[in-house]
């Protein structure tokens, strides 16, 4: 991966030059070729047409010098084919798309053009003729659409940040499967000039990026005001308030994971780690989110879609993609009827959204409720995009903006993300608070005594600002022992390599700058080691010296310290 601050050093070091920079990404990209990222990747020679057209040296006028970034192929670079991923469509643009035009005049420099479902229709990235577009941690899975591989080109360190388009969550889902950030502006601020439509009303430019610092960054460039763009809006001044955020989460019946606990976990884990940060989580009413997602595929605006195929469709309906002619051709019979009941629906939904925006400053959500194998959404392709598509196809329809965040790796190795959704003009409030996240550091602890949740000494956890992630087991490689000497009296917990039990922990996360304070709380012999638990995985956690404990005070069989308490208090 590649940040701007990474690139940027090296040019000021001398350690590298712009020049050398793309060579090495252009022998990079071979190893990358079964991913499908590109559909036209530029030549030496016609990176260097923009190479030569950098200053000598850097300067603030460029605040892009020399950062290589790659165009999702539904936006216009001049003189290159834009395809919308349909060979059949493809034209050769006289000029940049408004949003291209901006980043080269900062100094940044096109790579080329990338892989996407076809016409932008989809969450999967399978769906186009140019080939499958592969995640970047495991190629049998999808890498996520439509922008797929404006994601993989990004994640894959082949450019600092690429960009993507956003109509139904085409810039956050890939995002999250292949561990980067996405942020879709606010509707409007960022030019769809020379960007091939989807749904015209509701497209948005969306930027991938390896850091939420440089997709701010990229922003302050692209939210410019075009005239040109009958969408294009002025982006508002926000006056942010000086009271800590408030953070709204579905309630639980709400959430929607598709059977894979997985993500259910590491969602929760997520919330975890934003309350550790000191933010107040409040549990919202979803539903009319919920309610609109179903507008975009299930209402008229199909329609829209259709609009730019509609030729297409009429001449050579083989032409397409059989998936993105099926969905296109879904809504022919539309009539004006059923445009206007959509469009008052819509309205009464956002009047029920605005209420929660009463109650919370930001909502918090999984980028995507679960993944899918290449050959799942092959098998399935309608219900499982519809799927992917749960937490994201409100988002334009109620004018909202968001930035998908890692927050995690499936065991397949596909990145987990969630997602901190702002109302219209807020990005700069969901990008600090991304930046937040990425800063913050945390350790896990696991304890198996009196620091226990309920118990004597839980202050001195909660006290140093850590918070419950779950209860679990140790692996079958550990002994309990009583340690009665001590005042309250605890347990200590050895590890054995034959006959040990598992024995019940918890795990709290507590920030890494307070563990040295929570070390120093410890009595001997107790101590803070790595602990095993019943999953394979390690945490920090008590552990206690071999030496001090004695076979008359092993207490394992009661399988935890709550256990062994209530026998206790029983005789």
């Amino acid at each position: 991966m590649m940040t701007i601050d990474e690139v940027q050093k090296g040019y000021r070091d001398g350690t590298i030059s712009p020049a050398d920079l793309v060579s090495t990404i252009l022998k990079r990209s071979e190893e990358y070729s079964d991913h499908n990222i590109w559909i036209h990747q530029l030549s030496k020679d016609q990176i260097d047409y923009y190479l030569d057209s950098l200053p000598a040296e850097p300067n603030d006028d460029f605040p892009l010098w020399g950062i290589p970034f790659a165009i999702k192929d539904n936006i216009d670079l001049a003189s290159v084919p834009t395809t919308a991923g349909c060979p059949d469509y493809a034209y050769t643009p006289d000029h940049h798309a408004y949003a291209v035009e901006l980043l080269i005049k900062a100094g940044a420099i096109p790579i080329g053009k990338t892989n996407l479902d076809q016409f932008a229709t989809g969450l999967v990235g399978t769906r186009s003729p140019y080939g499958i577009c592969r995640n970047v941690f495991n190629k049998d899975y999808i890498s996520g659409g439509s922008s797929s591989g404006s994601a993989v080109a990004t994640a894959a360190g082949l450019v600092c940040f690429a960009l993507g388009t956003d109509t139904a969550g085409s810039g956050r889902v890939p995002a999250a499967f292949n561990g980067i950030y996405g942020y879709k502006p606010t509707k409007g601020v960022v030019s769809c000039s020379g960007v091939v439509p989807a749904c015209r009303s509701l497209d948005c430019v969306s930027v991938f990026a390896n850091s939420p610092e440089d997709c701010s960054r990229i922003g302050e460039v692209l939210r410019q005001y075009d005239e040109s763009d009958i969408y294009s809006r002025p982006e508002a001044s926000l006056v942010i308030s000086e009271n800590e955020l408030v953070l709204g989460v579905p309630k639980s019946e709400q959430l929607e994971f598709f059977g894979n606990e997985e993500s259910s976990v590491m969602y929760r884990e997520s919330i975890v780690r934003l309350k550790q940060m000191g933010y107040q989580v409040r549990e919202i009413d979803f539903s009319a989110f919920i309610e609109a997602a179903k507008l975009l595929y299930e209402g008229p605006w199909v329609v829209e879609r259709r609009m730019v195929a509609s030729e297409l469709l009429k001449s050579n309906p083989s032409a397409l993609d059989e998936t993105v002619r099926k969905i296109l051709e879904s809504k022919q019979n539309s009539d004006a009827a059923e445009v206007f009941a959509a469009m008052y629906d819509l309205k009464r939904l956002t009047k029920l959204a605005d209420r929660v925006w009463d109650e919370v400053d930001i909502i918090v959500i999984p980028t995507t409720g679960t993944v899918y194998t290449i050959d799942e959404v092959v098998a399935d392709p309608i219900q499982t995009n519809s799927n992917l598509g749960y937490y994201t196809n409100y988002m334009n329809l109620l004018d909202l903006c968001g930035i998908s965040i890692p927050a995690g790796r499936f065991k397949n190795g596909v990145g987990f993300g969630i997602t901190l959704v702002g109302e219209a003009f807020e990005d700069h409030r969901i990008l600090e608070l991304a930046q937040s996240w990425e800063e913050f550091e945390s350790i896990e602890v696991a304890v198996c005594g009196a620091h226990m949740d309920g118990l004597s000494l839980n202050h001195q956890l909660i006290g140093l600002g850590a918070v419950f992630v779950k209860r679990t087991q140790s692996s079958a490689n550990y002994k309990l022992y009583n340690l009665d000497h001590l005042d309250p009296i605890r347990p200590g917990m050895v590890r054995c390599e034959a006959g040990g039990y598992k024995i019940e922990v918890e795990v709290w996360r507590m920030p890494l700058e307070n563990l040295g304070k929570f070390m120093t709380k410890i009595a001997y012999p107790l101590g803070i080691g790595s602990v095993e638990l019943e999953d394979g995985s390690w945490v920090k956690g008590f552990a206690c010296e071999s030496s001090a404990v004695s076979s008359d005070s092993e207490i394992s069989e009661f399988g935890g310290w709550r256990n062994f308490l209530k026998s206790i208090r029983l005789n």
